[in-house]
């Protein structure tokens, strides 16, 4: 078949959520991608963060392959070998001292939500808790993780969404402490805002909000769906800041791949009951030797030194374009995570891009989103540099 006819088939059966380009991928190596009619694609977007160590790396491959031959899948009424041990790794890892692996990032947002309303139920036995949440953020698109999701054109369609939720501006603690009241039992927030316009917070804004948490017993959440697991030259992006939160959320490069995500715990906020909640594939032992082998790369690699090593690179040519082009305004992220803001819609930049062999996505209509595998190198940012200034000209 063509192409084409693959996106006829897809148009005619998928339910029409996704504007997608008339691509047609195929198959990865490394950091490229292939699409049915051969041709090359240098990938900046990683599926949208995910895929950490490239494709077609053999020892994730044959981990999983491994696992596929053994057992895929048990439910939750017993237990398996690989999830026990991913969450051992995984607590360790962190700090923490509970997990919950979901299906998703926008399951473990979801689990996030359902903790804090628990813990401030056992705390006061009432029911009308509130949460504060981040304008611009972006926490996923079911009805839990969509109401504290701080943008109105996603939200409008679905209202009305779960109550008691207020939000603030991001790096501003004076508008979080004006919404702080004897219900708010959490504040959650990403320490990179991603779909929001790549945004780091400040010092000064997560420690203030950890101090809120404390002063006032609100459990503070943590978002590292996108910006954790290495992506910013930390494991974690909270870490550049000596803060911990109470829960934590994980997903897309946790599974390189694999659909998995996760919430974790402190031994304060680890208030779910056996019943509270569940979930039939969270934590299946496919989904957990894909976190195993992900967890061995980050241990036996030095993909870190990586990030840390090219992302300077990359925002030294990043800012170069920022004083050549006039519709590029600035450059700002942190790590492996990097926005360039344009004065005028990307959509037309993207699609140039991609006609000519690299894979870029936005983060909102007016800003370039840089996510690639973390495996990049200084060469790879040169040939996207390079089909970059052709598509900005």
């Amino acid at each position: 078949m063509t192409t084409q006819n693959y996106i006829d088939i897809a148009e005619a059966n998928l339910l029409h959520t996704y504007n997608r380009y008339k691509v047609v991928l195929d198959k990865g190596d490394g950091v490229y991608l292939y699409d049915t009619d051969g041709k090359k694609y240098l990938d900046f977007a990683a599926g949208i963060a995910v895929f950490a160590f490239g494709y077609g790396n053999k020892y994730y491959n044959d981990a999983v392959k491994a696992q596929v031959d053994k057992l895929v899948h048990t439910s939750n009424l017993y237990y398996n070998v690989p999830s026990a041990i991913a969450a051992e790794r995984l607590v360790k890892l962190t700090g923490m001292d509970r997990v919950f692996f979901t299906n998703s990032g926008t399951e473990a947002i979801e689990g996030a939500v359902k903790t804090a309303r628990r813990y401030a139920y056992d705390r006061d036995g009432t029911t009308d808790h509130e949460i504060i949440a981040m304008k611009h953020s972006f926490h996923g698109r079911s009805m839990g993780a969509l109401s504290v999701t701080g943008n109105d054109k996603y939200q409008e369609p679905f209202k009305p969404l779960i109550g008691g939720v207020k939000f603030a501006e991001f790096n501003n603690l004076g508008s979080v402490k004006e919404l702080v009241t004897d219900k708010t039992c959490a504040i959650i927030l990403e320490p990179v805002q991603g779909e929001g316009g790549i945004y780091p917070c400040t010092e000064e804004f997560i420690k203030g909000v950890r101090k809120i948490c404390d002063d006032n017993d609100i459990l503070l959440i943590f978002d590292e769906i996108q910006c954790g697991m290495g992506r910013t030259g930390k494991m974690f992006a909270h870490e550049y800041f000596g803060v911990k939160p109470d829960v934590l959320t994980l997903a897309k490069a946790l599974g390189c791949g694999v659909p998995v995500g996760a919430f974790l715990t402190n031994e304060k906020a680890a208030a779910l009951k056996p019943g509270d909640h569940g979930t039939t594939y969270g934590g299946n032992p496919l989904a957990a030797a894909a976190i195993n082998a992900v967890l061995d790369l980050f241990e036996k690699t030095d993909v870190l030194d990586n990030v840390n090593n090219v992302s300077a690179y990359l925002e030294e040519e990043l800012d170069k374009l920022v004083d050549e082009f006039d519709c590029v305004e600035l450059r700002r992220g942190k790590g492996l995570m990097q926005g360039l803001v344009l004065n005028k819609p990307v959509g037309e930049v993207i699609t140039k891009a991609l006609d000519n062999g690299l894979i870029i996505i936005s983060a909102g209509a007016q800003i370039i989103r840089f996510v690639p595998p973390l495996i990049i190198t200084k060469e790879n940012v040169d040939e996207m540099i390079n089909i970059l200034k052709g598509a900005l000209a």
